[in-house]
């Protein structure tokens, strides 16, 4: 029934609703998934998180979970199959991540949407983010994933931010200095896992009983 499963209120497009899918996934959570549009954005969504962006994670006893990072990390409390939470690499993991969620989303915002900030010169905050891009693309030259050879916490909370620039970036993206980082982006976007997350769901209205989420486990596993 939908009110013994957590519910989960997403933005397919959105790369932080992404990422808590992924994790939700790959842990194996049945939840009510409710898709969003984010200029109709759902009063029982807003309810539960005023904050209004997604994810938004309702749990059976009340609990809201409205930053994807968190989701992630509840998911994968529950069930952790493919390792991602590494513990000797938590510190790490979590400035990477942070880099990811701030300057380079910073930069990622103003060259992917410049024409939502006044003054803004796109290629300008392409060059800026290329620092970090290339400090990834380091990391992979010698190992499959951002961590080692085991796809981690990282791999996934960073990833839908890179697929998203590599997008609105087209060729530039195709130059040598990024062919790490490129390969690393194509083995993750083709993947089982996101295939899996980023199914087309019809929006959701109130009185609805959502999605069934994640429609095939066995193969994101």
């Amino acid at each position: 029934m939908s009110d013994q499963r957590p519910i989960l209120y997403s933005f397919r497009r959105c790369p932080y609703a992404m990422r808590a899918r992924m994790a939700v996934a790959v842990a194996g959570i049945d939840v009510e998934l409710r898709e969003v549009v984010l200029r109709d954005k759902p009063p029982a969504m807003l309810e539960a998180s005023p904050k209004g962006t997604v994810p938004v994670l309702v749990l059976p006893d009340g609990q809201v979970l409205d930053e994807s990072l968190d989701v992630m990390h509840w998911a994968l409390a529950q069930n952790d199959p493919g390792g991602w939470l590494q513990p000797n690499d938590a510190g790490e993991t979590k400035a990477l991540i942070a880099d990811n969620d701030g300057p380079f989303k910073h930069h990622l915002d103003r060259f992917k949407y410049a024409t939502r900030y006044e003054g803004v010169d796109p290629i300008e905050h392409r060059t800026a983010a290329e620092p970090f891009l290339l400090a990834l693309d380091d990391r992979l030259r010698n190992n499959a994933n951002l961590m080692g050879a085991s796809c981690s916490l990282a791999d996934i909370a960073i990833f839908p931010f890179v697929r998203q620039f590599s997008n609105a970036a087209g060729t530039f993206m195709r130059k040598a200095r990024f062919s790490a980082l490129m390969r690393w982006l194509d083995d993750h976007a083709t993947s089982d896992l996101f295939q899996c997350v980023m199914k087309k769901y019809p929006q959701w209205h109130a009185g609805e009983v959502g999605a069934n989420f994640p429609i095939d486990i066995q193969s994101a596993v």
